[in-house]
């Protein structure tokens, strides 16, 4: 029992953001930017055992011009932190970035002037993964945690409200340095 015999005559009815959505999350080309220690978790979810081709991400780029997916996977050097910004801007939108390791998420163990503490301060970050190293059935979930919110992404002028929504509830919120209880 197929999807064509429950459809009345072979229609088949939706919103062209739906559509879109599921073409964009199902065709998400990852560009690797393989800094330290996570990066070996990374390379392991293109093997066969974890299998990133099932999610149609079967090509990892080195050119950020043919990748819509940003894997940042290690700590991030302040001299790096250009680069990383550079290969950013090169890819095409949309666009979207994972953060992988502690490291990357708030720079980890490395609290110095050397390593930037998060990566979010130089890109910005659509999901955070934490862990030192994240394994990589935690990749495996950030991704298809990426993949809702790539489903859900509007377009057009509903995307400019959607945004304009999330800055002025960021910019409402309590900041983290008021913030009490399991941060301090």
């Amino acid at each position: 029992m197929g999807l064509e015999e429950k459809l009345p005559s072979g229609v088949l009815l939706g919103q062209v953001e739906q559509l879109v959505g599921l073409i964009r999350k199902a065709s998400v080309w990852p560009a690797t930017f393989g800094l330290a220690c996570c990066a070996i978790e990374m390379m392991a979810v293109g093997g066969p055992k974890y299998d990133i081709a099932r999610f149609g991400m079967e090509r990892f780029s080195a050119s950020p011009r043919q990748a819509d997916l940003m894997i940042v996977a290690g700590r991030v050097s302040q001299k790096m932190a250009p680069v990383l910004r550079q290969v950013y801007d090169q890819m095409p939108n949309p666009k979207w970035v994972i953060a992988m390791g502690v490291c990357a998420s708030s720079g980890g163990m490395f609290n110095n002037y050397a390593v930037v503490q998060g990566v979010d301060h130089v890109v910005p970050v659509d999901v955070y993964l934490p862990g030192c190293p994240p394994r990589p059935e935690m990749l495996l979930d950030a991704i298809l945690k990426l993949h809702e919110q790539i489903k859900d992404t509007k377009l057009g002028p509903h995307r400019a409200e959607a945004e304009a929504e999330a800055e002025a509830a960021a910019l409402a919120a309590t900041p983290t340095s008021e913030m009490r209880g399991l941060l301090r």
